[in-house]
């Protein structure tokens, strides 16, 4: 809807005032959640489609690696420059993995998107030039090649975060409303209808596919740069898991849930850890699955925007 690009505005404005009276470990938390938010962004393009990628981390990993390379061996830590090189390796595979995984639908397209995800985490694992098991700490961030105060740097990755993020929102948005965008509700319910009208579903997947592919790398991009390490986990089969949910707790109705729902995400996750380190991920299972029954399906789809 019109009013879609001034509530992205407003949201963007809110985030970098309020931004300045966090704390660190919010700002954290905040930022891990954009990442998480782009990757469950592109999840939803495939959702519509009728399509559930259960190997959405491998393109989150590539992005962390992408980015960790250009620290590794060319000595970049520009955090822009990280996030587009991050992208853009993951939009490179996916184009040509996507002529592979186009063909394919339900849950063939599901199990084959996991194999290659789970094949890029085998690989990892075994190149010691990339740490192996233990992955490799990336460089401290810089924008805009300016290294800011020590104090300053959660806040001005958050910021560059809520920027490229929000930016990212508003370029779906506007696909939605393309010919080509409006394409997936109806490949979702007859995709052979939708080729008797002259469209080609499996052009119309493989841009989606690439699309998505392209969000988790900024994601993986961003998170590495957050974290500061990265390792072959960021591929394992439990992480594309997260995304799953996230994607499935926002909806598919509105270009900001997948946002707000890895924000509460993240936010149960840490609190869980903190009240339980030992059984954690029963006290995160226990109030996710809270959520599931007593929540509405699709929750943050709720609010009114596409």
């Amino acid at each position: 809807m019109k009013r879609t690009p001034l509530l992205l505005a407003a949201i963007l404005v809110v985030i970098l005032a309020a931004g300045l009276s966090l704390p660190q470990w919010a700002m954290f938390i905040v930022t891990v959640a954009f990442a998480r938010g782009l990757v469950a962004l592109g999840l939803m393009l495939l959702l519509r489609t009728g399509l559930v990628s259960f190997g959405q981390a491998l393109y989150y990993c590539l992005g962390a690696y992408a980015a960790g390379a250009l620290g590794r061996f060319m000595g970049v830590s520009d955090i822009v420059v990280e996030m587009l090189a991050g992208g853009a390796a993951a939009a490179a595979i996916a184009f040509v993995l996507g002529f592979l995984l186009a063909r394919y639908r339900g849950i063939f397209f599901g199990l084959l998107s996991l194999a290659l995800s789970m094949i890029l985490y085998g690989l990892l694992v075994k190149n010691e030039a990339l740490g192996s098991t233990d992955g490799f700490n990336i460089l401290p961030s810089t924008l805009f090649g300016m290294r800011p105060a020590a104090e300053w740097v959660r806040y001005t990755v958050m910021a560059t975060a809520a920027v490229v993020a929000l930016l990212a929102t508003l370029l779906v948005h506007r696909y939605l409303g393309t010919p080509l965008g409006r394409l997936a509700p109806a490949i979702k319910d007859n995709e052979i209808r939708v080729e008797y009208m002259g469209a080609s579903a499996r052009r119309a997947v493989h841009v989606k596919y690439v699309i998505a592919a392209a969000l988790a790398g900024i994601g993986g991009a961003l998170a590495a740069t957050t974290v500061g390490h990265i390792d072959p986990e960021m591929a394992y089969w439990t992480t594309s898991g997260e995304f799953i949910f996230i994607a499935i707790l926002a909806g598919t109705g509105n270009v900001l849930a997948p946002f707000a729902a890895a924000l509460l995400y993240g936010v149960i996750h840490t609190t869980a850890y903190g009240l339980s380190p030992n059984t954690w991920q029963m006290s995160l299972g226990i109030a996710l699955l809270v959520l599931i029954v007593f929540l509405p399906e699709g929750l943050f789809s709720r609010l009114g925007w596409r």
